[in-house]
């Protein structure tokens, strides 16, 4: 039985420990924070105490980690995986994170013979305990076949959307998209209950036409209108999400208006919608969750 490492237990990284687990791998997992090993550990997947002992154990590590500093630390600081892994490893991060590190990280670990692959994810915790994530994935051809067994434990939907750091600049789209798309659907929403139509009515009218989004479809009635806003998504991660596109627009030298508009409003957003609340609160700029 192949044995799988999963670095980062939070809420991503320990639903996919879980949905590997039952997928036929031996799992390994590991957790800067004791509370996050413990619980992973009472749900019966094996615990190490650092990350040291998962690259010496494992031919694939399952990155799920909360910034690109964090995952090029983890890869190539003192305990990271060119000081004794296996010369056969591959690596796959979840996370989301800035592109440039994953190049720059990938090209370090070559010549070692460790592959990376980017494989940020979509779904929520939920999606990670089910095992029924989307994944857009930039790597290798080889290196993905021979992720793709591991991939399917986690994911219901693969993507494969280019080379190193491709699947991240496909997240950070992705993301700059739910993020706008959230403001405007609030918007939309504002605009039509205080001209008379029922919010519930007036996205199934939205959802039947061109002007539909995951946001109408999923996260208002999921999470808006019935008042839940428990996606197990912070604010914190959205804005961190958020500032990623910013720096990636940046980088190319971009002028792109509505995306800094976008940005400025969730980086001015805090007295509205804090950084621990869920991240759909940012509709609390134009609507009054209660009504």
């Amino acid at each position: 039985m192949q044995t799988i490492g999963v670095i980062g237990l939070g809420n991503m990284g320990r639903g996919m420990a879980l949905s590997l687990a039952r997928g036929g791998f031996r799992v390994l997992g590991t957790d800067a924070a004791a509370a996050a090993r413990e619980a992973v550990a009472a749900e019966g997947i094996a615990v190490a105490a650092s990350a040291r002992e998962i690259w010496d154990s494992c031919e694939i590590v399952v990155l799920s980690l909360p910034t690109a500093e964090i995952v090029e630390a983890v890869l190539l600081g003192p305990d990271g995986p060119l000081r004794g892994a296996r010369p056969d490893l591959l690596v796959i991060d979840t996370s989301t994170s800035h592109p440039d590190t994953t190049r720059r990280v990938a090209a370090a670990l070559e010549p070692a013979g460790i592959a990376l692959i980017d494989a940020p994810v979509s779904g929520g915790p939920k999606g990670a305990h089910a095992g029924t994530l989307t994944m857009v994935i930039g790597g290798t051809d080889a290196a993905l076949a021979r992720a793709e067994p591991v991939l399917a434990a986690m994911s219901a939907t693969r993507v494969h959307v280019g080379g190193v750091g491709a699947g991240h600049v496909t997240k950070i789209a992705n993301n700059l998209l739910c993020a706008a798309h959230l403001l405007t659907a609030a918007e939309a929403v504002r605009m039509a209950r205080d001209a008379g139509v029922d919010p519930v009515r007036l996205l199934a009218g939205i959802n039947a036409g061109s002007g539909r989004s995951g946001v109408t479809q999923v996260n208002f009635p999921t999470w808006v209108l019935n008042g839940a806003f428990d996606s197990g998504f912070t604010m914190k991660l959205m804005r961190k999400d958020v500032r990623l596109a910013e720096s990636l627009i940046d980088a190319l030298g971009l002028d792109l208006p509505v995306a800094a508009e976008v940005a400025r409003l969730w980086r001015e957003s805090t007295e509205a919608a804090p950084d621990s609340e869920d991240f759909n609160r940012i509709v609390a700029l134009q609507l009054d969750p209660a009504r």
